[in-house]
């Protein structure tokens, strides 16, 4: 179960980057079900995590103040060859509005630079008015439109690209 961050007083959290542990899986599927209008299956993170090769994802936790360390947002991507394709950025509700989606994406695009990839890519749905906001702060490009591309819910994709440079 994931705490509210003003329960405690905030002066101690830290807040830390790391690859995704099977064992994480159960708090990564909570987040993602608290994000996504149709849940991804936890067998598909499974697969990603243990056999997809390409896949790669990061964790974001929170410690301090007492408390374990809270598994609280995560980040995805695949990399193929020299580009990067974002899969999924979600921090927990309890945790929006305080930049830590911006740590993930900042983490992935450090990732994708160490990787020596030119190339990000990624899709995000029409509505999502502040995942877009937040990339286009990193100078990501909007390049086309997918219509009628999450089954879900009817909306259309927008795709974004960024170059490394």
């Amino acid at each position: 179960m994931t705490s509210k961050p003003n329960e405690k007083s905030d002066n101690y959290l830290i807040f830390k980057l790391r690859p995704l542990q099977l064992d994480d899986l159960d708090a990564v599927i909570e987040i993602d079900r608290l994000s996504l209008p149709t849940p991804t299956k936890k067998g598909i993170y499974q697969y990603e995590l243990v056999q997809n090769q390409l896949a790669h994802y990061r964790v974001l936790v929170v410690e301090g103040n007492g408390r374990t360390s809270e598994l609280i947002g995560f980040a995805g991507f695949w990399l193929m060859g020299d580009e990067i394709h974002v899969s999924m950025i979600a921090v927990h509700p309890a945790w929006r509005r305080k930049r830590l989606g911006e740590r993930l994406l900042a983490d992935l695009l450090e990732q994708a630079k160490a990787s020596q990839a030119v190339l990000v890519t990624l899709e995000v749905r029409e509505h999502n008015t502040a995942a877009q906001s937040l990339y286009h702060k990193y100078k990501f490009e909007v390049v086309g439109r997918r219509k009628r591309y999450y089954k879900d819910t009817g909306e259309d994709a927008i795709l974004m690209t960024l170059f490394l440079t």
